[in-house]
């Protein structure tokens, strides 16, 4: 460990064995105290937050599962912030983009009452999908309904003419070397 405070004193000092014992306990101390007071400072950010993640789930009604990661539960937090105010499209598009990471598409029905849901970015059905309809649920009108649509890889977006199921087989090609586009 580099000794910073050493540098800041008259030379003469440098060679006393009870100045670079004192200066190195010194910058000890300071660099636990500059990581103390770093990791004060990321408890008021929900994206850098780890133990006072309980203190933001009261603050804001929110059931407290410590056995769920940490991310799970600050994109918890932030749904609930962001879903605060009127209820609009770009509302409910924001919440629902909190959970998912990626793209999300949010379709009004007004004449039939209902919305869509589309997950356009990523394949499949997300992780937490349950917490996002939760949070969907908690704030959309309660005379709509919400309608959730996935995006899924098919025979027909490979794009393949005469290839069969056998002859992928046969050249070792399986599904998930296609969903994980490594082909």
């Amino acid at each position: 460990m580099s000794n910073q405070l050493m540098k800041h004193l008259p030379s003469y000092y440098r060679t006393s064995q009870v100045m670079l014992n004192i200066t190195n306990v010194e910058d000890i101390e300071i660099t636990n105290f500059k990581t103390s007071l770093d990791n004060t400072l990321n408890q008021f950010f929900i994206d850098t937050a780890d133990y006072t993640l309980e203190r933001w789930e009261k603050g804001l009604g929110i059931s407290i599962n410590n056995n769920k990661s940490c991310e799970f539960r600050r994109s918890v937090i932030k749904s609930k912030l962001r879903g605060q105010g009127t209820i609009t499209v770009s509302l409910i598009k924001n919440v629902a983009q909190s959970y998912n990471n990626g793209e999300i598409d949010v379709v009004e029905h007004n004449e039939e009452y209902y919305f869509t849901v589309k997950f356009i970015a990523r394949d499949g059905v997300p992780e937490n999908l349950t917490d996002l309809k939760n949070a969907i649920e908690e704030i959309k009108p309660a005379h709509l309904e919400v309608v959730y649509e996935f995006k899924y890889l098919n025979w027909d977006k490979l794009n393949f003419k005469n290839i069969t199921w056998n002859e992928l087989d046969q050249l070792n090609l399986t599904w998930d070397i296609f969903e994980t586009g490594t082909w």
